[in-house]
């Protein structure tokens, strides 16, 4: 046998893409020779071109292990183990690629990758800028600088990142797309769907692409264009779960009493598939079809398939639908295989806190506490069990009267002679964002709809002006606080004041908000747009908003504060508390604005 005329062939089979057509070069090869390391090489990335990554993986290994000083083998073999989600192996390979090649810059950029992957973007942001350093032109490690300053949150950094990247390769179209994606994250829709339609004309169509597409249309209110794209991503890949949730939920919004569909013919054609099944019945418990969603589950705990996250799930869906003995046994089977998963433990102790045991969710909320101190979430079941449990701590949390205040509201730029007039404007505004049919899946509004879009960034002048509003009477709640070191609330009352979200929420006839606290907040809010006459009867408190009660009704915990809404009057609060509104009854609807702050 000629090797090394073979080896060119091998090599050149490889290079076009005639996988099995290499790999039984090199496998007779190493047949005749175990010692051959190029054969033997050769032979893993064929294999691993054929789709058996783990056979892959095992040849390039044993190449390394016949020629450890060839820094290429430990870079390929470094790819296929961050692809096989394999990352500290990975950056391992690639480290020790770079110490036999230093200058293998596609292995410094992909251990970039990999420090992204270890979230360890301090290292990849450092790695990036020595390659910069050495080649300000090289367009690809500023891309990878662009994914690093993101996953750092430093947004402005990144996006300059990728447009210089651009600048340097006009063609680049990951830097397209990945500027597409940042900008609609950053909520400028406008210039990420120019982004993505430059890396759309750049090269094949993706899932990515689509998605990204989707994101964009849907907070410019292009709803059916939006229910196009993300459709597009499912179909690219339907078995990708954030895609298939994100198409539900867009036709759920606009009507679609068949949202669910392609969810739905997913999970019939892959009965074991635990978590594209386990999506599927979590959509149908947030669309309020608790039958279906139990059946589901069900199915995959008498199948043998019930993981703790499917028990938890079934436990949540049994607990709305008030069989709370069986919802507290798969709550409990759950979070014992589970005991560190927050998501299972929160469930628990809400089921515990219906059954009207809260001294069996405390030991819970404790730890929880001690891991998360500020912790919304468990800020609120801590109030709801020290509610039945220590009056006196509850009171300190959920001091009503003083953490729960009102403010009349004066436009503070824009030239609005009143608030009645800009309250006019932002009728006007924000009627051109309500325009779904039904609510989000997955908030707490109910018979109402909610803006796709942030308002943060929405350019309109009586938004901007609203919000501006806001700001005399945030400082105002913020210099009202107590220090106390040991207050959650008060702890944190340091540095400038930052908008985190800000949205609106159009309720109609018998609209309300379920019970919920806000995650993601500090401090939270509602503002009232537009209130229905109803409203003004202190004797039936229809749309009024009320405080203490939770997500699912606990004995002896019932809501003790309400507010009652009026056009122009906003009311600030802790976002741990538990705060939902009474139902509306006319036809005239209910149009208010909510923002999260919290202390920058």
């Amino acid at each position: 046998m000629d090797t090394p005329r073979q080896l060119e062939r091998a090599t050149r089979a490889l290079n076009e893409g005639k996988f099995a057509e290499c790999a039984a070069i090199c496998g007779a090869i190493v047949a005749q020779d175990t010692s051959n390391a190029l054969a033997t090489h050769l032979l893993g990335l064929a294999i691993k071109e054929t789709g058996d990554l783990q056979q892959g993986e095992e040849w390039l290994r044993l190449s390394v292990r016949l020629d450890p000083a060839r820094g290429e083998f430990h870079a390929n073999l470094a790819n296929l183990q961050r692809r096989r989600k394999k990352p500290r192996q990975a950056e391992q390979s690639y480290r020790r690629a770079l110490e036999l090649a230093p200058d293998h810059r596609p292995a410094k950029r992909s251990l970039a990758l990999t420090l992204n992957d270890l979230r360890r973007a301090e290292e990849a942001e450092a790695l990036c800028r020595e390659m910069i350093s050495a080649d300000e032109a090289d367009a690809e490690a500023w891309v990878l600088l662009g994914i690093t300053l993101a996953n750092l949150q430093r947004l402005a950094d990144s996006e300059a990142a990728y447009r210089r990247a651009i600048a340097l390769d006009p063609d680049n179209r990951v830097a397209h797309h990945n500027l597409g994606a940042l900008l609609s994250q950053m909520q400028r829709p406008d210039a990420a769907l120019a982004a993505l339609e430059n890396a759309g004309r750049l090269g094949r169509e993706s899932y990515e692409l689509a998605f990204n597409q989707a994101r964009a249309l849907l907070e410019l209110n292009d709803l059916e264009g939006a229910e196009r794209e993300f459709e597009r991503a499912a179909t690219l890949q339907p078995s990708n779960l954030e895609g298939q949730l994100q198409l539900a939920r867009v036709r759920y919004m606009r009507g679609d009493p068949k949202f669910a569909r392609s969810l739905a013919r997913v999970a019939d054609a892959n009965p074991d598939n635990v978590n594209v099944r386990r999506l599927f019945a979590e959509v149908l418990w947030r669309a309020g079809n608790l039958s279906g969603a139990e059946a589901v589950l069900q199915d995959l705990v008498v199948r043998g398939l019930g993981s703790a996250q499917v028990r938890s799930t079934l436990a949540a869906v049994l607990q709305e639908a008030g069989q709370l003995k069986e919802a507290e046994s798969f709550a409990t089977e759950a979070a014992r295989a589970q005991p560190a998963d927050g998501v299972i433990v929160e469930i628990l102790v809400s089921i515990l806190l219906s059954r009207g045991h809260p001294e069996d969710a405390m030991p819970f909320i404790s730890t929880r506490r001690a891991l998360s101190p500020d912790s919304q979430a468990w800020l609120a079941y801590e109030a709801t069990a020290a509610r039945l449990l220590d009056p006196d701590r509850y009171r300190y949390l959920c001091d009503y009267e003083r953490l729960v205040q009102v403010y009349e509201v004066q436009p503070a730029a824009g030239g609005w002679s009143s608030i009645g007039q800009l309250n006019a404007a932002l009728r006007e505004a924000l009627a051109e964002q309500h325009k779904f049919r039904s609510r989000p899946l997955d908030q707490t509004l109910r018979n109402g709809t909610q803006t796709p879009r942030g308002l943060l960034s929405d350019p309109d002048p009586a938004v901007q002006a609203i919000l501006a509003a806001f700001a005399e009477p945030i400082e105002q709640y913020r210099r009202s606080l107590d220090v106390d070191s040991q207050h959650p609330l008060f702890a944190v009352n340091r540095g400038l004041s930052r908008f985190t979200g800000a949205w609106s929420v159009r309720l109609h006839r018998e609209g309300y908000h379920v019970n919920h606290f806000h995650p993601d907040g500090w401090l939270s809010s509602a503002y009232y747009v537009d209130t229905p006459p109803e409203s003004d009867d202190p004797r039936t408190r229809q749309g009024w908003i009320k405080f203490g009660e939770p997500r699912y009704p606990v004995p002896g915990a019932p809501a003790e504060h309400f507010v009652q809404p009026k056009p122009g009057r906003l009311v600030l609060f802790p976002s741990y508390m538990w705060h939902g509104t009474t139902p509306i009854h006319g036809d005239v609807p209910r149009l208010t604005i909510a923002f999260d702050v919290k202390p920058d």
